[in-house]
């Protein structure tokens, strides 16, 4: 298992429900959430070994929402 951090511009409950089914039945995500509340709306993924940041990325992407790399 690894863990991929992600800005994104998620800033709602309702924009989570959106994703939710996607990333809820995607067989390499194991547990997914986002911080509405954080200012970079962070994005925390853990996902199976097989899966890689620009995966998560073009899934958010096809949805309609931006997922970039965490910047500190």
């Amino acid at each position: 298992m690894k863990v991929l951090v992600f800005q994104t511009n998620i800033d709602t409950q309702h924009s989570v429900e959106v994703i939710s089914p996607l990333f809820n039945n995607h067989k390499g995500i194991i547990d997914w959430s986002v911080d509405t509340e954080d200012i970079d709306k962070v994005m925390r993924v853990e996902a199976n070994e097989h899966l890689n940041e620009s995966d998560i990325i073009n899934l958010m992407i096809g949805q309609g929402f931006y997922c970039g790399d965490l910047v500190s």
